[in-house]
C-alpha cells in the first residue's frame, strides 16, 4: 500500500513530538507498506529556542531530516510546505501526485490542511489525538455557536472518510464527548519496541513527567462547560510529596507556579531541556524510576478513556507508570507496570505499591508495552478498521 501519514515534527521540533508522529512513519515501513510523509499546517513553525513561531524554518526541517535518520527511516520521501507556499523536500508536483494515488491518507492530530490538491487517496482518515477538543467544534457549529475558524476546522474535519481517536471510552455510557454524526473508532499510540528498549535502573530514585501547565489553544466547550488543561488537575494532587516517600519531579513548561511546586516537595526541571531532541528526551525518561502524572481536565471530566502516548514509551523502557484514570481502566489492565489512581490517597498507594515489589512493575511494564502498543500490531489494526 502507499500511505501519506501528516504529522508536526518540524512544525514543533521536539523530541516527544517527534516520537509521536515518526513512530507512524517508521510502523507502516516496518509493515512493508511505502510511506510519504507530509507536513503542512497552513502556519509558521516554532523555535524553541527563542520560544516563538518564525518563517525561518531551515532548523526545523533539519530536526526532521535527523528524525527520519534515527528512526531507521532516512529514505522515506518527505514535503514540508513553508508559510510562503514553498515546498522543502519533494517538489509540490510530486507531493499532489502521491496524495492523488495514496491508498491511505492519515491525517495524525489533523496536523494537516487538507488541501483540495491534497485529495484523491482512496481513503482519507482523521486520527483524533486530542479527544473533546476536536468534538468541541463539531459541536459549536452544529448548535449554532462556531466561531469562522471553527467552521472552517470543521469542514476540514468532515471532509475525511474515517474518523480515529484516542478516547478508548467513546460511545460509553458515561463518556461525555459528542459523536457528532460521526463514526469514531478507537486507536492506540503505535511505539516501534526497539526504539525504547527495557532500561532496569533501581537506583533512579524520582519518578518523573514531561508536560506543559498550560496551553494556548482554546479550551473544549461542550453543552455549557468548559474544561480546563493539566493545570487544573495537578492542583487536585499538589500536596502529594507530602503523602508519600517516592522522589516526584515534574519537567514542565508554560507558566506554572513553579516556587508553589518547589514549596511543596516537588522537584521541578525545564521540559525544553529535557525534550530538546528525541535522544533528550528518550534518556530523561530512561533515568526516570517511573512516571507519575495527571491528564487534562478535558480528558478527566469527559471520561474520554484517553491514555498518554509519552506514559506508553515510560511502560515500554520498562519504567512503572502510575497516572490519572480517565476511564482507560476499562479497556487496560491495571495492577502490574501500571496503576491508576482518581485521588491523592489512591496516588500515594500507587506509588507505594510500585516501590514494593520494583522489579516485577518494571517487568510488567515493558510486557503491557509490547501487548498492548507494539507499532505493528496497533497499525495493523487501524488498517483493518479503516476498510484495508
Amino acid at each position: 500500500m502507499k500511505i501519506v501519514v501528516t504529522g508536526l515534527v518540524a512544525t514543533y521540533p521536539l523530541g516527544g513530538v517527534a516520537w509521536d508522529y515518526l513512530a507512524y512513519v517508521e510502523g507502516f515501513r516496518r509493515l512493508g507498506h511505502e510511506v510519504f510523509y507530509l507536513e503542512d499546517t497552513g502556519g509558521w513553525f516554532y523555535d524553541p529556542v527563542a520560544q516563538t513561531f518564525t518563517d525561518r524554518i531551515q532548523r526545523n526541517l533539519d530536526f526532521l531530516t535527523e528524525g527520519l535518520r534515527r528512526v531507521g527511516a532516512a529514505r522515506t520521501r518527505w514535503a514540508v510546505r513553508a508559510p510562503d507556499g514553498t515546498y522543502h523536500g519533494s517538489a509540490r508536483d510530486e507531493v499532489l501526485a502521491t496524495c492523488r494515488t495514496a491508498d491511505l491518507l492519515l491525517n495524525v492530530s489533523g496536523a494537516c490542511w487538507l488541501r483540495e490538491e491534497y485529495r484523491g487517496a482512496r481513503c482519507h482518515a482523521y486520527l483524533d489525538s486530542d479527544p473533546g477538543y476536536s468534538q468541541a467544534k463539531l459541536w459549536a457549529a452544529d448548535h449554532g455557536q462556531a466561531t469562522e475558524d471553527e467552521r472552517y476546522s470543521v469542514n476540514l474535519i468532515r471532509a475525511h472518510d474515517r474518523f480515529f481517536t484516542f478516547a478508548e471510552n467513546m460511545g460509553g455510557a458515561d463518556c461525555r464527548i459528542p459523536a457528532c454524526g460521526l463514526r469514531w473508532q478507537p486507536t492506540r499510540q503505535p511505539l516501534v519496541l526497539d526504539h525504547w528498549p527495557y532500561s532496569f535502573r533501581p537506583e533512579s530514585r524520582a519518578f518523573t513527567t514531561v508536560m506543559s501547565w498550560k496551553t494556548d489553544v482554546t479550551l473544549p466547550l461542550i453543552d455549557g462547560v468548559r474544561y480546563g488543561g493539566k493545570d487544573v488537575e495537578f492542583l487536585r494532587f499538589l500536596d502529594l510529596p507530602a503523602h508519600t516517600d517516592a522522589t516526584l519531579e515534574v519537567a514542565v513548561a508554560g507558566s506554572a507556579p513553579l516556587s508553589t511546586l518547589r514549596a511543596r516537595g516537588w522537584k521541578v526541571v525545564d521540559a525544553r531541556t529535557k525534550s530538546a531532541t528525541m535522544a533528550d528526551y528518550r534518556s530523561y525518561l530512561q533515568q526516570s524510576r517511573g512516571e507519575w502524572s495527571v491528564a487534562k481536565n478535558a480528558y478527566v471530566g469527559l471520561r474520554s478513556g484517553w491514555f498518554s502516548t509519552r506514559s506508553a514509551a515510560y511502560l515500554a523502557l520498562g519504567k512503572p507508570v502510575a497516572v490519572q484514570d480517565t476511564a482507560w481502566s476499562r479497556y487496560y489492565e491495571s495492577g502490574a507496570g501500571l496503576l491508576a489512581f482518581a485521588s491523592l490517597d489512591e496516588a500515594a498507594a500507587a506509588l507505594e505499591a510500585i516501590e514494593a515489589d520494583y522489579r516485577r512493575h518494571c517487568e510488567a511494564a515493558r510486557a503491557f508495552a509490547e501487548r498492548e502498543f507494539r507499532a505493528e500490531t496497533v497499525l495493523e489494526r487501524l488498517l483493518r478498521d479503516a476498510g484495508f
